[in-house]
């Protein structure tokens, strides 16, 4: 798993086509927004078990953690 931190209104790009921006933080609860191809579903992970079954599947052995470049205090 990709962990990347990322404040209000900046966003990530996934495959040059999908675009993850986070458009409020309220609390425990962050609102993203994603532009992404009519032909890519986009579903919750509680929706997408219920369609299929079963947890997405990740992809296996890729495992990449980034740090946040700033410190926390």
């Amino acid at each position: 798993m990709l962990v990347l931190s990322r404040k209000k209104n900046e966003s990530i790009v996934i495959n040059n086509d999908v675009i993850v921006t986070v458009v409020e933080i309220r609390g425990d609860k962050v609102r993203l927004g994603i532009v992404a191809p009519k032909d890519v579903p986009v579903h919750r992970e509680e929706v997408y078990e219920a369609i299929h079954g079963t947890k997405p599947a990740a992809s296996p052995g890729t495992v990449v953690k980034a740090a946040d470049p700033e410190p926390r205090s």
